[in-house]
């Protein structure tokens, strides 16, 4: 079995801990998620079973999008409101101040991750050594907001739909409009609604999914490939196939196709999708190199 089941993840669950459940329900496949979603937050978790595994680094590197509640006039340690309160102010800016200050991190900007993140410094989650009390130095990194569409709740609570970068922790986000308001701000809830080209009109919870039978679970599982739909498909011939199966490269000219250096493609051969490729110069020219297998 190999594939991609979409979650609905629930509040309360660890993102690992929706990866073993399903990881069960499959007969103890392999599988493993494509970005961590804090045990607070709900939403689109895909998790990858079986070969598709190997898809997980590009999924990864693709934006993410979010419904977020901010609340205003609190910090915490965690940046959200399951952590110790640190500070509080009674005094709110106005509606028009926050959504300046919301709108104003629409772009590129530097953020340093939080102290509670699963990002690993030295071998260590920095989560782990908020738990031990250490505080250690992170280098900030640049992620980049490409929208934010930002709706006033009551007055220390606003409703965000946001569109971001690979990277980006929404926490963080929120407490950074916090500190610049000056009044603090924590993240009250967080909804992944879209990861990958995953949306959450195509997701199962895990309740669903324990309720089927193995014929309805095996009948949602979407293909690997589907990671890869906006890009070129090659079908191949018997012998070409073998040759690619194998890792050998495939002049283009020898296929009679025209790609540009660099460009990705799906692999496919009679039985379908086996492999992803990228173009790439060789001696005798142009060639589609297969750079990641998913078929044994």
């Amino acid at each position: 079995m190999s594939g991609i089941v979409v979650i609905n993840k629930g509040a309360g669950i660890s993102s690992q801990g929706v990866v073993k459940r399903v990881s069960r329900l499959f007969g103890g496949v392999k599988a493993g998620h494509t970005g961590t979603l804090d045990p607070m937050a709900t939403g689109v978790l895909p998790v990858l079973i079986g070969r598709a595994v190997k898809a997980s680094e590009y999924m990864l590197s693709s934006d993410k999008y979010y419904n977020a509640t901010l609340l205003l006039g609190i910090t915490t340690d965690t940046e959200d409101t399951t952590g110790s309160i640190l500070t509080k102010c009674d005094e709110i800016p106005s509606e028009k101040q926050v959504l300046e200050a919301i709108m104003s991190f629409v772009g590129p900007y530097m953020q340093t991750p939080p102290m509670y993140s699963a990002l690993k410094v030295g071998g260590r989650k920095l989560c782990d050594m908020a738990r031990a009390g250490e505080v250690i130095e992170r280098a900030p990194r640049e992620v980049t907001i490409h929208s934010i569409y930002a709706t006033r709740i009551d007055e220390v609570t606003y409703k965000l739909s946001v569109h971001c970068s690979k990277g980006t922790y929404i926490r963080t986000l929120l407490a950074d409009i916090g500190e610049k308001l000056g009044c603090g701000g924590v993240m009250a809830a967080l909804e992944r609604t879209k990861a990958s080209v995953f949306t959450l009109e195509e997701c199962h919870t895990l309740e669903e999914l324990e309720a089927m039978s193995d014929a309805e679970l095996k009948a949602l599982v979407i293909p690997t490939e589907r990671v890869f739909e906006e890009l070129p498909r090659i079908t191949l011939s018997d012998f070409f196939a073998r040759l690619a199966l194998s890792g050998v490269e495939i002049y283009l000219k020898k296929i009679g196709l025209t790609y540009g250096e660099g460009t990705r493609v799906c692999l496919y051969d009679k039985d379908g999708f086996f492999a992803l490729g990228e173009v790439r110069a060789f001696d005798s020219g142009l060639a589609v190199k297969p750079i990641k297998q998913f078929r044994l």
